[in-house]
């Protein structure tokens, strides 16, 4: 959190230069006037400045990225670095270092928990919401192909035996993978979610059944 105390002949005037120092505009801060200016004797002496404190208003991002350190620090992992890479709909922060099978976890639960955790500090109070997701060591793309892989057998499953078939609880990211293989593979089954988090999960049917 970036904060700079400023004067100028006017408080006006050490706002305009504070932002200029902060590369800021006024949506991104918050001003506290700490001094008004003043005009001493006959104008000449005792003039007294204006004095303001500016002060950055944390991103999303910026939230989310102080949480994971903190995170890390506490699970003994300062070593480990993040990276930044912001797509249209959604920003991926991605780990670099040693022992980051603690943070993927059996089958990426710690990773995925670690996920809906920084969502919410990330989104609290704050406008706009910031999709965050967490990924390591590729970890989200070999998961991904491994979840198409398994769309394909069990949708050859279930037209060879037209018989349903329930998948193991998956997350939302994980569940869209499986439908969307689905949806563009093979047309002789549909697939819908039942359950309740954390159980919800991805069922696979006959076109015929739905």
């Amino acid at each position: 959190m970036k904060r700079l105390t400023v004067t100028g002949k006017t408080v006006e005037a050490a706002v305009r230069e504070a932002l200029k120092q902060l590369g800021a505009t006024r949506d991104q801060v918050k001003i506290s006037v700490l001094e008004e200016a003043s005009r001493g004797f006959l104008g000449l002496i005792g003039n007294r400045e204006a004095k303001v404190e500016v002060e950055l208003i944390p991103t999303p991002l910026d939230k989310g990225l102080s949480f994971l350190r903190d995170v890390l620090d506490r699970m003994g992992l300062k070593s480990v670095s993040m990276e930044v890479k912001e797509e249209t709909d959604q920003t991926w922060i991605l780990f670099d270092g040693e022992d980051l099978g603690m943070l993927i976890g059996r089958r990426g639960q710690t990773l995925d928990a670690l996920q809906y955790l920084v969502n919410v500090a990330a989104n609290r109070n704050a406008g706009p919401y910031t999709r965050i997701v967490l990924d390591a060591q590729g970890y989200r793309e070999r998961r991904r192909q491994t979840l198409m892989g398994l769309a394909d057998r069990v949708a050859e499953k279930v037209m060879a035996t037209r018989r349903s078939v329930s998948l193991e609880p998956m997350n939302p990211m994980e569940r869209k993978v499986i439908h969307t293989r689905i949806q563009e593979k093979h047309t002789g089954v549909v697939t819908y979610s039942e359950g309740e988090a954390p159980r919800r999960h991805v069922v696979v049917a006959p076109k015929t059944d739905r």
